[in-house]
């Protein structure tokens, strides 16, 4: 009998070019509001729900009613580039592969709504996308293994036959927490000694180098 596992993937950054559109648009969010954030700290930390970034960049000192404010307007930024946000190279093509070998491909994001849809729409791979987990889906974000742990419900497969790929620390963190083996990518932006001492079991440049090299990765060891 065939092991069922699951191939759980991070999307901003990882599958999806967007985070330096999160940068500008949080950075003018911040800038509209009167706040002055500088870009590399907003970097830093993308891929955190709206409320938790917000925290982390202003801190407990903040007026917590702009917070809605906040995020309204970084959404509403940030939607402006809805019909045009690029899939990165061999996205669509490495679940499908996964998918093709058996591997239950599902995403976990801290996007929702109209902006996973406008996401998924950008990989084009619904076709193998078993479901997502969402910030909707959650009581807490990543860095908290909540997201991965609701991923890998939707696919019914325990901690040891799962791999979430993801960018940031938080990505990282949040796999480690949960107990699946955490691989990393660069396209983020995130330095890879930052990946690795946030606990990513392998680091590659981006997913179509990952796609390259499958053979030979954490996806290998586990067929």
């Amino acid at each position: 009998m065939t092991t069922k596992r699951a191939a759980i993937f991070d999307v901003d950054g990882t599958l999806v070019d967007t985070n330096h559109l999160h940068v500008v648009t949080w950075w003018e969010a911040f800038r509209q509001a009167g706040h002055r954030v500088p870009m590399g700290e907003i970097h830093q930390a993308v891929g955190l729900s709206s409320g938790d970034l917000i925290v982390h960049l202003l801190g407990d000192d903040r007026d917590p009613d702009d917070d809605e404010q906040l995020t309204a307007a970084h959404h509403a930024l940030y939607a402006t580039y809805f019909d045009r946000l690029p899939a990165l190279d061999s996205a669509g093509d490495l679940l499908r592969t996964l998918a093709a070998r058996g591997w239950e491909i599902v995403l976990a994001t801290s996007a929702s709504g109209a902006e996973l849809s406008a996401l998924r729409s950008a990989i084009d791979a619904d076709d193998v996308i078993l479901g997502s987990a969402s910030a909707d889906d959650v009581a807490e974000g990543k860095p908290a293994p909540d997201p991965v742990e609701q991923a890998r419900e939707i696919a019914d497969v325990p901690g040891e036959h799962a791999v979430f790929v993801g960018d940031t620390v938080w990505d990282m963190k949040a796999a480690v927490r949960d107990g699946v083996a955490p691989v990393a990518v660069l396209s983020g932006g995130i330095p890879r000694a930052d990946l690795e001492a946030a606990g990513a079991r392998a680091v590659y440049r981006d997913v179509d180098d990952l796609l390259a090299h499958l053979d030979t990765s954490v996806f290998a060891d586990q067929e």
